[in-house]
């Protein structure tokens, strides 16, 4: 019997492009979505996806989500709420009887003393492995998508986007690669990778002016970065929490200083080919990054 996969975060960034590799693999997945009516888009890779509503503020949602369940992608929100949440997924997943985790969660979690969101990634790693199940964990770079999903609009609208992150060089994975990664993971020999954590990234690492001209290429036309003070960068982030505001601060603060850069073989080690280059993601998402 085809073991079921569990994808959190099913309609996000990373978790959708999960759905259609494990589809694409023939996997039987079961998508957690927050709304049936949202996650319904999730159809399209095969009409015959389970989805199922999952309330993160209704742990009593969970226990159905989880009934059945070989294998699970747990991937948290980005909310200050999401070490509880992490604890309900684990405790879920450990009470379903669950025969493996594979965890989303950040690189330089392992980093003493880190920053803020290093630090709860630290600890929500360490809830799963203290759960007594076969785990393995992803530490991904920032994602590419993130030029499409926060940048876009004004690269789309003045040709330029705006961070604080001066000449720093940045490793950036595309999500796709993320996951492929996990999807060869959830279909293959849970002992094989148990107790593993991955660090995953981009084949290279750009600086931010590097990137302008990439998408520039691509799309055709002229894009400047634009590098901003840390006094801009938190006005322009106004009527965001604090705690969000700080935490990106401090992320942006380590890739200024070039601690983001680093790049490893994990990908082409785990999926036999090599990451996507930001060349081969500016061209696919091109579209996306031209004016209407």
């Amino acid at each position: 019997m085809a073991e079921t996969i569990l994808v959190t975060g099913a309609t996000g960034t990373v978790g959708s492009e999960l759905v259609r590799a494990l589809i694409t693999r023939g996997a039987h997945t079961r998508a957690a979505v927050h709304s049936i009516i949202k996650g319904d888009r999730l159809r399209h890779f095969n009409p015959e996806i389970q989805l199922v509503e999952v309330d993160y503020h209704r742990p009593a949602t969970l226990p159905l989500a989880f009934t059945g369940v070989d294998r699970v992608f747990l991937l948290t929100p980005f909310s200050d709420e999401q070490l509880t949440i992490n604890q309900q997924l684990v405790d879920a997943a450990k009470a379903a009887g669950v025969k493996q985790v594979v965890r989303l969660s950040a690189a330089g979690a392992d980093m003493e003393p880190g920053i803020q969101l290093g630090r709860w990634h630290r600890q929500m790693e360490q809830y799963l492995e203290q759960s007594g199940l076969s785990y393995v964990v992803l530490r991904p770079t920032s994602f590419m998508q993130n030029f499409v999903n926060y940048q876009g609009s004004s690269i789309r609208e003045q040709g330029a986007f705006y961070l604080p992150l001066g000449e720093g060089r940045m490793s950036y994975i595309d999500a796709f690669d993320i996951a492929e990664v996990a999807a060869t993971i959830l279909t293959d020999d849970a002992a094989k990778h148990h107790g593993q954590a991955y660090t995953l990234t981009g084949p290279q690492a750009l600086s931010h002016t590097e990137i302008a001209g990439i998408i520039g290429q691509a799309t055709g036309r002229p894009v400047q970065y634009v590098d901003v003070p840390e006094a801009g960068a938190r006005q322009a982030m106004q009527g965001a929490p604090q705690w969000m505001i700080d935490s990106m601060m401090e992320l942006h603060t380590l890739g200024k200083a070039g601690y983001l850069a680093g790049t490893t073989p994990a990908v082409e080690q785990l999926t036999g080919r090599p990451p996507r280059t930001f060349q081969e993601f500016a061209q696919e998402h091109r579209h996306e990054l031209m004016p209407a």
